[in-house]
């Protein structure tokens, strides 16, 4: 049996617009302004798209139930596996006091808190984003803004911010293979496109997140660590995208910004004017530990207590043991044998090869959409990640009956962080499968002369849904590549803007916002945060559409366009 989706179901572009995006409006609209637990507004915006689905485009209820259970499902494997794993791997090192060294040490490096997070949020997270996604970078760089003594929003939302220049890369470069798969494109064209278009984003994103932490004059007295990250990683993205291909790009790029900034902090330091902005706290909210002292002082004089270099040997080790193990799992060939102990494909019933997609969103001669749930358990990388924190647990001298008491304690910690994810990727997958983010998709591509613009937004909207910008480029691609062809532009740039302009959906994303507020021990204040960071998406997603404009139309960006 097969459903064939239709993306006007109420002989009205506009009514149908509308009510496809009834279940994102009451989402955002709990979290943001109604306050209600995040977990709760996820049930609710589920509720609602499944509502619309079953009443308004008749997909059969059984249908919606499977997608509903799919989406659920892997909300909490694979993407729930790694952010309970990650925060096992933090709470060992907490325990230890190892991570209280480690705070201590990037202090020395980097003692101005604006020097911090272009450090930690930006460039290590984009080295992170290269070898994982999925939340990770904003899982391990908000945990450690917190222990640097930044206030719960700002560790959140700074990394948040910072986590949009990498991901079009990130996990091997995975949504870039992924829209070349469903669109029939060169992999490495679209690379190139896209590091045609991300790498002036590279150079601005340090600057910007300095910005919404401290202000313009807070920014202005860190612009040589802010020009120096963001070169140091937009110049070795845009080669690499170039004369390589999208699989190292940000463990790379990533790379280069942390020597970069480590280099540039032995020399210069900013001058000590300039003091942390005060946070209001949402009510209830627990007060971090106090912060560590940050005095900015110059090279050569003294700064904040060094530990003894076995001390920080010990602190840096479990990070160095995470590192080593998520690029082994990222690897091709690792990843394939792994596959090859077991990896099981569960055809999910009553979905798998029942949706049809229709054009002008498919081609005329789609298949069915594939429903497989995969349980690559020992290939994930969330297995990776707990195999590092069980190694680290035992280089830590972790008794094991101590990390299992850890490991349940950790499990307590983000049951309602799982919950929400799972209910975000069911909601998500509602969405999807049902047609109303194609009707939503297709109101963006009508706007003629200015597709390039809303086109970019489109990649936006698909990340902002999903939480996955692969997930938004095997979601919105092949629409990209026809409504491309039909007016007259590169398919190329269109589907390279998908993945993007996506990027700048992420730090608003219901998945990455659980997960900010997990890592920092802020559940709850999901609205908060999504406030913090909205207009930042907003402004961020709106630049990068008109950058892709200009390599439409405007000479001389329009011999950027890959041919």
């Amino acid at each position: 049996m097969n459903w064939a989706q239709h993306y006007d179901p109420l002989g009205n572009a506009l009514l149908s617009t509308l009510v496809a995006a009834l279940p994102v409006v009451v989402l955002l609209t709990s979290i943001a302004f109604l306050r209600i637990r995040i977990h709760l507004a996820a049930l609710m915006g589920l509720a609602v798209a499944l509502g619309i689905a079953v009443f308004v485009y008749r997909m059969p209820v059984i249908t919606a139930g499977a997608t509903t259970l799919y989406g659920a499902a892997f909300g909490v494997f694979p993407i729930g596996w790694i952010i309970l794993n990650i925060i096992f791997l933090y709470q060992l090192t907490v325990e230890r006091g190892h991570f209280a060294t480690l705070r201590d040490s990037l202090a020395k490096i980097a003692p101005d808190p604006r020097v911090q997070v272009i450090l930690i949020a930006f460039s290590f997270g984009a080295f992170i984003e290269g070898m994982a996604g999925f939340g990770t970078p904003v899982a391990i760089t908000g945990a450690i803004l917190i222990q640097l003594g930044f206030k719960p929003l700002h560790a959140s939302g700074l990394a948040l911010i910072a986590n949009t220049a990498p991901v079009a890369f990130g996990s091997l470069g995975i949504p870039i293979t992924t829209m070349a798969q469903v669109t029939g494109l060169d992999a490495k064209e679209i690379s190139m496109m896209v590091g045609r278009q991300l790498p002036f984003f590279s150079l601005i994103v340090p600057f910007w997140v300095v910005f919404a932490f401290a202000g313009w004059r807070g920014m202005r007295g860190v612009w040589p660590a802010a020009l120096t990250a963001g070169a140091a990683f937009a110049i070795p993205q845009f080669l690499i995208s170039n004369f390589h291909g999208p699989w190292l790009v940000d463990i790379l790029s990533g790379g280069c910004s942390i020597g970069a900034l480590v280099l540039l902090s032995c020399f210069w330091r900013p001058k000590a004017d300039w003091a942390p902005p005060a946070e209001s706290h949402a009510k209830g909210a627990e007060s971090p530990a106090p912060a560590p002292d940050r005095s900015a002082s110059p090279p050569g004089e003294s700064g904040p207590l060094v530990p003894p270099r076995k001390q920080l040997l010990q602190a840096w080790l479990p990070w160095g043991i995470l590192t080593a193990f998520i690029l082994c799992w990222g690897l091709r060939d690792v990843k394939g044998a792994l596959d090859h102990l077991g990896a099981p494909k569960v055809a999910v019933p009553y979905l798998h090869h029942v949706v049809q997609r229709m054009p002008p969103v498919a081609p005329p001669d789609a298949a069915p959409e594939a429903a497989e749930f995969k349980l690559n358990v020992f290939s994930a990388t969330g297995t990776g990640i707990l195999l590092a924190a069980l190694v680290a647990g035992a280089v830590m001298r972790f008794p094991p009956r101590e990390l299992a008491r850890v490991y349940g304690r950790t499990l307590w910690r983000v049951r309602y962080s799982l919950l929400t994810i799972a209910g975000m990727l069911a909601l998500g997958n509602v969405t999807k499968y049902s047609g109303t983010d194609a009707t939503l998709g297709l109101a963006l591509a009508k706007t003629g002369v200015l597709y390039p613009f809303f086109g970019t937004l489109l990649g936006w909207l698909g990340v902002a849904l999903t939480g996955s910008d692969t997930a938004s480029n095997v979601l919105f691609g092949s629409l990209q590549k026809i409504t491309a062809q039909q007016t007259g532009l590169s398919p190329v740039l269109m589907t390279a803007a998908n993945s993007a302009g996506g990027v700048m959906g992420k730090m608003i994303d219901a998945q990455s916002i659980v997960v900010a507020s997990t890592a920092t021990g802020w559940y709850g204040h999901e609205g908060s945060i999504l406030r913090y960071v909205f207009f930042h998406s907003i402004a961020l997603a709106c630049l990068m559409g008109i950058l892709v404009t200009c390599q439409a139309y405007l000479s001389p960006f329009t011999h950027m366009v890959v041919k």
